[in-house]
């Protein structure tokens, strides 16, 4: 068993745990870490998107009575068919987006340019919607949600195929824009999350099963159990500071961030190309 490798695989899954929930980016994150790290192969990018679902199970353990509550409400409540349907709705842009454009996009997008501007842009877009004014809220919970509003937010999603761009981000921020509280914003973007992680998963994994073996099973299961582990706490400590605070602090991150693309591509330090 390659020890040096299960700890490069525990890393990975803290950073995709502590990023992916956040308006930051984790793709950035993990091919910053990745790089430095050494794991930039075909089979470690499989891994990359693997590990997402260690972080989605921790979403589903933070909001397990609420995904309960629609799935045994689902044939007696209007209210949990709505919210059911308004997640399917929501997922649809990014299945059909993704299987036109995914491949086009890995190939011509993902330049240092490219990530470094979507983080910076992103940034200040966070700074404009923190600036709305409180009368611009229409919608203070994801029940008030009509299919709709989980559409526009759904099509806004699609947004975070350009890299560098957060899928968190974008439906967090857009769905403000849209009208969304920040908490409504937060909880919609988390019930998102479920299906398009782990969809993209499993068609990474089937995709390119080829490059994987039994070999390997060890390296996943740490990844996806430190993912887990750190996203849990993560997403626990989110829904608390969004109660009193603005995601204004994750956009001058961003900022910083992407002059760190910028230097790290300049210098050589790190290969941005997928």
């Amino acid at each position: 068993m390659d020890l040096l490798l299960l700890a490069k695989a525990a890393i990975m899954g803290i950073v995709e745990g502590l990023t992916e929930f956040l308006p930051i980016s984790s793709t950035g994150h993990l091919i910053l870490t990745g790089s430095l790290l050494g794991l930039t192969e075909a089979k470690d990018k499989v891994f990359d998107i693997a590990i997402q679902t260690g972080a989605i199970f921790a979403v589903i353990l933070v909001y397990a009575q609420r995904l309960k509550e629609a799935v045994t409400g689902v044939a007696s409540s209007p209210a949990q068919r709505r919210f059911l349907l308004n997640v399917g709705i929501g997922f649809f842009p990014a299945v059909v987006l993704g299987l036109l454009f995914g491949k086009a996009i890995k190939a011509h997008l993902f330049t240092p340019t490219v990530v470094a501007t979507s983080f910076i842009v992103g940034a200040f877009i966070i700074l404009w919607a923190e600036r709305r004014p409180a009368s611009a809220v229409r919608i203070h919970s994801v029940d008030d949600m009509s299919p709709l509003d989980a559409l526009k937010v759904g099509l806004v999603q699609c947004v975070a195929m350009i890299p560098g761009t957060s899928r968190s981000g974008a439906t967090i921020i857009g769905g403000m824009l849209l009208g969304l509280s920040r908490k409504a914003a937060t909880d919609f973007s988390f019930f998102l999350a479920i299906p398009t992680l782990m969809g993209a998963g499993a068609y990474s994994l089937y995709k390119e099963r080829a490059l994987l073996s039994l070999a390997d099973a060890p390296q996943f299961a740490v990844g996806l159990v430190t993912a887990f582990i750190s996203a849990y706490a993560c997403v626990r400590w989110l829904l608390r500071y969004i109660a009193n605070h603005s995601f204004v602090p994750f956009a001058w991150y961003r900022i910083v961030f992407g002059i760190v693309v910028l230097v790290t591509a300049w210098t050589g330090v790190v290969s941005w190309q997928d």
